[in-house]
């Protein structure tokens, strides 16, 4: 009797939540939603764990949850306003509410502003503390859940949601700031502070978020991709966009110090000085997730569009009459040959801060497969961004899929793979256990 007990008795601890332990590293699978070519992440919420869909925002400063609609918790609780917690969050204002109390209304609560990034809106919301949970992982598979007992985000308001997927409740924040999701992490569990990113371009096979580890990242096979980084630094730019303004505060957003770009070798001619992030915040490049393509300032987009189409040509390559929105530069089907890395088209090197540092972008992150007037076609995934850009250029999700993206935000700097299809694996390819992914 005593060892059928005892079999039983590992089981059930094994599933138990985590208390808080040394260096522990947490996961959560990532989703694409394919309506809106918008990254969900799935998490736990709340006291009970309760699975909860946000869109994944790289640089936004903290999370946020409608908290009008079914909100249901023992665990919450506000944050006063004449806390030191209220003063590091930057917070513009004290919240007192008429209505019953409850996790969207408190009385001299701290208050927050949360964006939706998507409409460019945002409201007035109480700061929130609750309980969170996700997975724990050694790098190549999930393990027992680790538990965050106060973990902080905003409420937000039911009309917030307007613009975001389908069962997207809130929206979980990756930036910079001290109180996004992997510092939160990092800080409660003591773990070192980064994180890693790998998308996948799949709507049933999720990619994956690893936080509060600099690797191993194991994706179905037996190399660890964070021995194949290449490191750049990750630049401050000194003025945040967001729609509320907050005096002296730096973005929370990842800029990198992108110096050219080159196709298939030949540099595109443009204007350097848009690279840099000047003293108003403009300029540079950044890295976005709610960006589904990316977004070049228009002077250069026309000179990269001009020298991709050249070089296509080479290739035999000779682009249809007419592009398919939002893309200009589209080629039929079954005149571009297939690779093991995509569409064999013209590679694009993204040029950092010497000729020896690029991030390659082979035809599965250059090309999107498109519908149009001529048949099924091959598009150019890139985008004018505007003569007018706040952001030079904005490298935006469909670039980033299939390569590991790492945030080292103790050194500051950006470690990145390009496409690991190379390495015969993709972003889709983490072992998840399959009863432990949220639908």
């Amino acid at each position: 009797m005593f060892l059928p007990f005892l079999v039983f008795f590992l089981w059930f601890v094994s599933s138990l939540p985590l208390s808080l332990q040394s260096e522990t590293a947490l996961l959560a699978p990532i989703f694409k939603d394919l309506s809106t070519r918008q990254y969900t992440v799935q998490i736990y919420l709340k006291n009970p764990l309760q699975p909860t869909k946000l869109l994944l925002d790289l640089g936004a400063s903290f999370s946020w949850l409608d908290c009008y609609q079914n909100y249901s918790s023992t665990a919450y609780h506000h944050i006063p306003c004449n806390a030191s917690l209220c003063a590091s969050l930057s917070s513009l204002a004290c919240s007192n509410c008429y209505d019953s109390p409850g996790p969207a209304c408190g009385n001299d609560t701290c208050a927050l502003f949360p964006e939706n990034p998507i409409t460019r809106k945002a409201t007035i919301a109480n700061a929130i503390v609750d309980t969170l949970a996700l997975p724990t992982t050694d790098g190549s598979t999930q393990g027992p859940l680790g538990l965050i007992p106060e973990y902080i985000f905003s409420c937000s308001t039911t009309f917030l949601l307007q613009g975001l997927a389908n069962g997207v409740t809130g929206l979980a924040a990756l930036g910079g700031s001290d109180y996004s999701l992997p510092v939160q992490v990092s800080s409660a569990f003591s773990s070192p502070r980064y994180f890693a990113l790998c998308l996948s371009g799949s709507s049933s096979d999720p990619g994956v978020v690893f936080l509060g580890t600099s690797g191993p990242y194991y994706l179905n096979s037996t190399t660890d991709l964070s021995k194949s980084l290449i490191y750049t630094p990750l630049i401050l730019n000194p003025i945040g966009s967001t729609v509320i303004t907050y005096d002296h505060k730096p973005s929370d957003e990842y800029f990198v110090g992108l110096t050219a770009i080159k196709v298939n070798g030949k540099p595109v001619q443009l204007n350097a000085s848009l690279l840099t992030v000047d003293e108003n915040g403009t300029g540079g490049t950044k890295i976005s997730t709610v960006h589904p393509y990316t977004l070049l300032e228009t002077s250069i987009y026309k000179a990269f569009t001009a020298l991709f189409v050249s070089e296509a040509s080479a290739l035999n390559l000779t682009a249809v009459t007419s592009g398919v929105k939002p893309f200009d530069v589209c080629y039929t089907v079954n005149d571009v040959i297939s690779t093991r890395v995509g569409p064999g088209v013209p590679t694009v090197d993204m040029v950092m801060q010497n000729d020896d540092v690029f991030w390659r972008v082979f035809g599965s992150n250059s090309m999107v497969r498109m519908g149009g007037e001529e048949g099924e076609v091959w598009c150019l995934g890139f985008v004018d961004g505007g003569a007018n850009a706040r952001t030079s250029i904005v490298i935006g999700g469909h670039q980033m899929e299939d390569n590991l993206l790492q945030f080292d935000l103790q050194s500051k700097r950006l470690g990145f793979s390009s496409s690991i299809l190379v390495q015969g694996t993709s972003c889709a390819n983490f072992n998840f256990t399959s009863n432990k992914i949220l639908e």
